[in-house]
């Protein structure tokens, strides 16, 4: 039943984004340096929530997965369109609970943006490359490794974040972007985190197509 699949994109999305953007709020309460929390706290989210509706949904939590499905024929056009806006309302609502916890200034405080000295453009293509990477990932653990998945996905995650959480904000993710950035109130460097994942999703599939060869054999 779709509206069940529904239902958990956005729990789950509002489990996996709720634990990262409240981890922004706490590390800057307790002082604690960012790169320190944030790299563990949003892949752990996002395992956390896999766990809990993974096995309902697929545990996508992330326009750029969901693209990446469509285009890989594991997930229908129409489902596709009901797990990005269930997405967008879990993210949305992560953002907002958030906000009532510990106040705007924490939700603004995990805007993702380019860091110091990094363009928008040089943000942008980071963020298209690590999408693709990620993408590629998932596409191949999902089908390889499927009892692996669950690990190795929120791992790379945590690779992804120390490679790029000072340089473009490591959001590889549309509604992560979308949430803080909506609710925290700064919506001018959204563009580049809509823009580059979906690309990257694109780009992370035809990496996966060309290299896994379109076998069928999963490791288990």
């Amino acid at each position: 039943m779709s509206t069940r699949k529904y239902l958990a994109e956005l729990l789950g999305t509002f489990l996996f984004l709720t634990i990262g953007y409240a981890s922004v709020a706490a590390f800057g309460a307790a002082g604690v340096p960012g790169l320190l929390v944030v790299p563990f706290a949003f892949p752990l989210g996002l395992l956390a929530a896999i766990f809990a509706v993974g096995h309902i949904s697929g545990g996508h939590f992330n326009p750029a997965v969901t693209i990446a499905m469509v285009l890989d024929k594991r997930t229908l056009p129409v489902d596709a369109v009901g797990y990005i806006v269930a997405q967008a309302i879990g993210a949305i609502g992560a953002a907002a609970f958030v906000l009532v916890v510990a106040g705007q200034a924490s939700v603004s405080a995990g805007i993702t943006k380019p860091g110091g000295g990094v363009t928008e453009i040089g943000a942008l293509l980071l963020e298209i490359v690590l999408t693709a990477g990620f993408v590629a990932v998932i596409l191949t653990a999902t089908k390889r490794a499927p009892l692996l998945a669950p690990l190795a996905i929120p791992l790379t995650l945590v690779a992804i974040h120390f490679a790029a959480a000072p340089l473009s904000g490591a959001s590889v993710n549309p509604v992560r972007s979308l949430g803080s950035a909506l609710i925290g109130g700064d919506l001018g460097g959204l563009w580049i985190y809509i823009v580059a994942p979906i690309l990257g999703s694109a780009v992370g599939w035809g990496v996966f197509r060309v290299i896994d060869g379109g076998g069928e054999e999963a490791l288990g």
